[in-house]
């Protein structure tokens, strides 16, 4: 049976004295105060979740997981299971361990970027993409607008070749703008990375920055996010969750896993950003507060963040893609049974994955290298189960639980 969710069971709210002493006599109330102060402890609401969490890492699912649940502005559960490194150093995962955020590159910055400059009044989402990057429009891609690309509805194939020895940010550009259509502008929804590292070119043209730099001014310095970034420093590289070995032997920390993206020297509209539990919860919070209006630090307007998580693809199109945000595709497993419909989120091919609930402000953020040591198995069912569990366990939960908001800048101890 479905949870009324967002409600929260009133079970461990409940009093024993209403009206004063209207119960009985003064005797009986205080009879009935001890009885409740040594009642036996709630049970975590959150167990379900950390089992799940607890049982991918036993089974060899992941290496390791960090999660966390938040609800109405505050976190109210996080947990941190197994190792972030079995190869070729075991090392424990932390709450501060950094995290290669892949395809969340995507909702992160490229997309808020996009619609900064949308707000600043220097594009138009329903432009033809060339306005913005001459050249594009070759190979019969001159309808394809910004909201195209945004939605993926461009038909546009899902990745730049990579069966060729190619290399460099100029090169990349060279085949984005080569690239041929594989079916018509707005025909159907097609996931694909092309539509990024596009869109990030158009960042990096309008702003003149690289997107890494304008990100950095633009998206995490207004959140005082200090450990989200592009091209971590090398010095950093043991607090950073591993991935695989590449073609070479060597094994990724500090680099970014996506081929392509790598192939570009690190930074791309699709892939490339680093980040951890603490930077993203906080980011999070703060989107979804802007989002409903309240004081926030998030560098976009309340009403663009409503625009980017609801439905923007063509009309008639039953894949719902927000701007960036993923509604309701084959690729929205991570809603879990019960988050309604008008949730949205996004996930990551190393691991990651964020799913959000506007209307109560609630979210599940999972981050693993589920890719390290040797490529990994699909984690798309333990992100559904996750999510039905968190689900479940907010709606059994009380405001009582929450932990404090805490702020992006505090200190990553590990503890």
């Amino acid at each position: 049976m479905s949870p009324a969710f967002p409600s929260a069971s009133p079970h461990s709210r409940r009093t024993f004295v209403r009206n004063g002493l209207a119960l009985g006599s003064f005797g009986t109330a205080v009879q009935l105060l001890r009885s409740r102060a040594y009642a036996a402890p709630q049970p975590d609401p959150f167990q379900a979740v950390a089992r799940l969490c607890q049982n991918a890492v036993d089974t060899g699912l992941v290496p390791g997981v960090v999660a966390a649940v938040g609800h109405q502005g505050h976190v109210v559960w996080r947990g941190v299971f197994g190792q972030s490194a079995l190869l070729p150093t075991p090392a424990p995962m932390l709450w501060s361990t950094l995290f290669d955020m892949a395809s969340l590159t995507k909702v992160l910055v490229t997309a808020p970027a996009i619609m900064q400059l949308q707000e600043r009044g220097l594009l138009n989402l329903d432009t033809p993409a060339w306005r913005y990057l001459p050249g594009f429009e070759a190979q019969g891609k001159q309808a394809i607008t910004l909201r195209l690309l945004l939605t993926h509805y461009s038909g546009l194939p899902p990745d730049l070749p990579l069966d060729t020895a190619w290399q460099g940010h100029a090169q990349a550009v060279r085949l984005a703008m080569d690239t041929r259509p594989a079916t018509r502008p707005g025909e159907r929804f097609v996931y694909s990375d092309i539509n990024y590292i596009v869109l990030g070119l158009i960042v990096e043209r309008l702003s003149g920055l690289p997107l890494s730099a304008y990100a950095k001014r633009h998206i995490f310095a207004p959140l005082g996010l200090r450990h989200t970034t592009f091209l971590p420093h090398p010095e950093g590289a043991p607090a950073i969750a591993p991935t695989q070995y590449d073609e070479n032997g060597h094994m990724l920390q500090g680099v970014v896993h996506d081929p392509t993206a790598r192939r570009m020297g690190g930074v791309a509209g699709h892939a490339g950003l680093f980040s951890c539990a603490q930077d993203m919860t906080f980011y999070t919070q703060a989107m979804l507060a802007k989002r409903a209006g309240l004081p926030s630090p998030f560098p976009l307007k309340t009403q663009t963040l409503r625009l980017m998580s609801t439905p923007q693809q063509p009309p008639g199109k039953t894949d719902l893609r927000g701007l960036g945000w993923d509604i309701a595709t084959h690729y929205s497993t991570p809603r879990g049974d019960y988050f309604p419909g008008n949730s949205f989120g996004h996930t990551g091919f190393t691991g990651t994955s964020l799913w959000a609930v506007p209307d109560t402000r609630s979210f599940i953020l999972i981050l693993s290298n589920r890719v390290h040591p040797h490529g990994g198995r699909s984690i798309v069912a333990l992100r559904h189960d996750i999510a039905t569990a968190a689900a479940l366990a907010l709606d059994d939960a009380t405001v009582s639980s929450c932990l404090p908001l805490q702020k992006a800048h505090t200190d990553l101890s590990g503890k």
